[in-house]
């Protein structure tokens, strides 16, 4: 079994992530962010403690997981000596009250199928990363684990003593627990679960039929969008670029990070795949989140001083450290909480901003339309762009120990001030368009020239040679067009040299920590999309459909991938691996009417 072999529950408020055996390995308490309970993930070797599961006896081999069709509800069906037990988890989301009800609560049915199976069930949270070991109470038909801040309740129907002693037992009836926060729960739990697991299979498959998916590929596709609504926090709107921290980019490597953050960057693909699936309330309060970050910083006046990533919600730090308490992934270490690339300078984000705000001036779906007041709010970070274009910075990479002139960097400033100039246009400010524009050109001209490299390809950096997956993303924010000699030249050196076995690596020179080792699942499909744009269908079409089969077995993906072994690394599940594959299976898509047709 792979270690990324997980499936994801969920409800936008938290989530769950649970193994082929159904052990849930990774929970965060109350929210997306929060204190890891069940955190085995990161538990190396150490099976004592960190989970939630129920142990069949005389397991035979892995159990068939799948999800229940067009949900987030999973199931997982272990074979046992003495018969077959089905287990069901959820998060309960639906519509109540006349509004949308996401409680901190993680529902797990146990019923078995055929025969008289036998079960253990474990429950061993611990709290502050592994550090602490809970004080227990019980009642009646609850167990409380007591931690120094907070706690866990587990409501249930089965015997208290059987769970609390980890005793052995026949599951001759389906049995339910209810996990989550410290509230009694007055309904009986069976009734509770058949009515919640009813009402949230009835959401999700409301939420799946309003989608716009495309012909082909249709399942991946449905999968992809649920994995992406399930990284989202409603409560803001934020997205997180995983759910997970510290899952390593390879194996032996300390490229451990903590994405339980929303990056500027990721808004514009994000807001992207969104539009295009019309999950529009999704898309809607993360632009919401995304232009609240613009106003605040614009109102103070620190565009210059906007971090490239904020905390989903009030609470988090993001300041990065190390906590020994966890050995980590597999036993790589180190496990990192916070991010130091929030005190990094990334030129970038300001054209995510901008190109994230735009699409207030134009999509009539949203209910707060784009206006003269937010355009002035979106200049200050447009002036900003136009001062940090040509300066040193981080990369959308990230570097921790060097600065240079990115082009992507760069680009994306160019995208802010060209944007502007549309913006401008759209509020009826022409003369400030044409100057927002002007600059944007002089702006162009010298990107262009400076990271054309002698054969004619663009270089990642100015200047210099650099071989970067990002210059593929270069004619999808407009500067230049796709059917341009240098874009074809880019898209050949990259075939040449940051393709393996037909997975893209981000870059191949060293970096703070080496050379990579592991290609990068979002810059294979950029290279997809870039294959398709210049006709190569053929190529892309065997490059997506190879990614496809790299997919988890439930359809999931993380961020990097052993292009030697195929086996998933980085952290889980990947909202930029989720949105890369939607944007690429819309662009390969035949028609409904094509499709259709030939079906017929």
């Amino acid at each position: 079994m792979s270690g990324l072999d997980l499936g994801v529950i969920g409800n936008c408020a938290i989530a769950s992530l649970v193994d082929r055996n159904g052990r849930h390995v990774w929970h965060g308490l109350g929210r997306l962010d929060g204190d890891p309970v069940f955190n085995a993930l990161l538990g190396g070797n150490d099976p004592q403690s960190g989970f939630m599961d129920a142990v069949v006896t005389g397991a035979k081999g892995l159990g068939r997981q799948r999800y229940l069709p067009n949900t987030a509800i999973l199931e997982t069906t272990v074979y046992g000596a003495g018969g077959t037990v089905r287990i069901v988890d959820f998060a309960p989301r639906f519509r109540r009250f006349g509004r949308m009800f996401r409680p901190p609560m993680l529902v797990r049915r146990l019923e078995p199928v055929s025969g008289r199976p036998r079960i253990t069930i474990r429950m061993r949270p611990t709290f502050s990363y592994g550090a602490l070991k809970p004080q227990i109470t019980s009642g009646s038909n609850h167990i409380r684990f007591v931690g120094d801040a907070a706690v866990l309740r587990v409501t249930t129907d089965s015997s208290i003593s059987y769970i609390l002693h980890e005793t052995e037992f026949a599951l001759d009836r389906p049995i339910t627990l209810i996990v989550g926060a410290d509230e009694s729960i007055t309904e009986g739990p069976d009734a509770l679960a058949r009515t919640f697991l009813a009402e949230t299979e009835a959401y999700w498959h409301t939420w799946v039929r309003d989608l716009n998916t495309p012909f082909d590929w249709q399942a991946a596709v449905i999968r992809a969008a649920i994995t992406l609504k399930l990284c989202s926090f409603e409560d803001t709107g934020a997205v997180l670029a995983a759910l997970t921290t510290s899952v390593p980019e390879a194996a032996d490597t300390p490229r451990t990070w903590d994405y339980r953050f929303s990056w500027l960057r990721d808004s514009f693909f994000t807001v992207t795949a969104l539009n295009r699936l019309s999950a529009t309330r999704t898309m809607e309060r993360f632009v919401s989140f995304i232009v609240d970050i613009v106003e605040a910083g614009s109102a103070r006046g620190e565009a210059d001083q906007i971090a490239p990533l904020f905390p989903i919600a009030p609470g988090m730090d993001t300041t990065e450290r190390i906590v020994d308490t966890l050995p980590g992934y597999r036993g790589n270490g180190p496990v990192r909480i916070g991010n130091a690339a929030v005190s990094q300078r990334q030129n970038d984000t300001y054209g995510s901003m901008v190109l994230t705000a735009a699409q207030m001036f134009w999509d009539e779906r949203l209910p707060r339309y784009g206006d003269i007041e937010l355009y002035r709010r979106l200049c200050v970070v447009g002036n900003e762009a136009h001062r940090a274009a040509l300066t040193p910075d981080a990369g959308l990479w990230e570097y921790r120990e060097r600065e240079e002139i990115h082009t992507f960097s760069a680009a994306m400033c160019w995208a802010a001030q060209h944007r502007l100039g549309m913006i401008a246009r759209r509020v009826g400010v022409d003369s400030e368009s044409r100057e927002w524009l002007a600059r944007a050109g002089v702006l162009r001209q010298e990107v262009l020239q400076r990271a054309t490299m002698a054969d004619g390809w663009l270089s990642g950096v100015l200047d210099r040679e650099m071989a970067d997956a990002s210059s593929l993303v270069l004619p999808e924010i407009g500067l230049l067009r796709s059917d341009d000699p240098r874009f074809h030249a880019t898209l050949d050196m990259v075939g040449r040299r940051l393709v393996k076995n037909g997975f893209v690596m981000r870059y191949v020179e060293a970096d703070d920590f080496g050379k990579p080792s592991n290609a990068f699942l979002l810059c294979t499909f950029w290279y997809i999309d870039a294959l398709a744009s210049v006709g190569r269908r053929e190529e892309a079409l065997e490059l997506f459909n190879n990614v496809l089969g790299q997919r988890n077995h439930v359809g999931l993906l993380s961020e990097d991938l052993d292009p030697l072994t195929g086996e998933l690394w980085g952290n889980f599940p990947q909202t930029y691996s989720q949105v890369g594959l939607i944007l690429s299976a819309m662009r390969l898509s035949r028609s409904w009417e094509e499709g259709l047709w030939h079906a017929s």
